[in-house]
């Protein structure tokens, strides 16, 4: 790869993990609360609400970029606010994209850790509240992995936010739509670099979540 290109390389870089972990953090702030909420809650209907959750987790990508760019555009209900080909919206796609994810793993992994303290917080006449804080704090290393599993979609995901994002240079080029356009221009080597850059931060998150798992203590998760 030419050296002049490395600026670029490091530009699309720290702009593909900041839309990233916008989007992560935001879907986590929901779908966290959401999938504790859904374990500890029981009432008629669940069962569907879980299944469409589950559902939702396989979402085509280019649809959700679809229906965001018809909400989007300006003859959209939302174009007065002139999101369209901006790193928000890219925010948004990913948002959409990865909040069932995140709610999912939560959920399953939550409702097993309440079959498990049910009783005895009961027993005890813990709060509602209480209970969540204890089980959010107990399960947080797979409230960890579902954060870091939706980060990894999110990475990885190119239909949506080249619908919504556009590709633009020095704007919303993200490492994934920066590839396809690459590929498509021949610039093999540089497509390599960034597909190099997107295995690694993959890499690394594994890593990082293997040496969290290795601090936890042995009876937790």
């Amino acid at each position: 790869m030419d050296g002049a290109l490395f600026p670029s390389l490091l530009e699309i870089t720290l702009r593909s993990l900041v839309v990233s972990l916008s989007a992560v953090i935001l879907a986590s702030l929901i779908a966290v609360p959401f999938g504790i909420w859904l374990a500890l809650t029981r009432f008629r209907g669940k069962g569907a609400v879980v299944a469409v959750l589950n559902a939702f987790m396989g979402l085509p990508p280019v649809v959700v970029g679809l229906v965001l760019y018809l909400l989007l555009s300006r003859a959209g209900p939302f174009g007065v606010l002139d999101l369209l080909f901006t790193p928000w919206a890219m925010i948004l796609a990913q948002l959409i994209i990865v909040l069932p994810l995140i709610a999912s793993i939560t959920h399953q992994a939550m409702e097993a850790l309440w079959e498990e303290y049910r009783e005895l917080l009961t027993s005890l006449g813990v709060r509602r509240r209480s209970c969540i804080a204890i089980l959010a704090r107990d399960g947080r290393r797979a409230l960890l992995t579902a954060a870091l599993a939706g980060f990894g979609r999110a990475t990885g995901e190119v239909g949506a936010v080249l619908i919504v994002g556009g590709n633009i240079d020095h704007l919303t080029r993200v490492l994934t739509t920066a590839i396809t356009l690459e590929t498509s221009k021949g610039n093999l080597a540089f497509a390599v670099a960034l597909g190099a850059v997107l295995v690694s931060i993959s890499l690394v998150v594994s890593i990082a979540l293997h040496l969290l798992a290795l601090r936890e203590p042995a009876r937790a998760w």
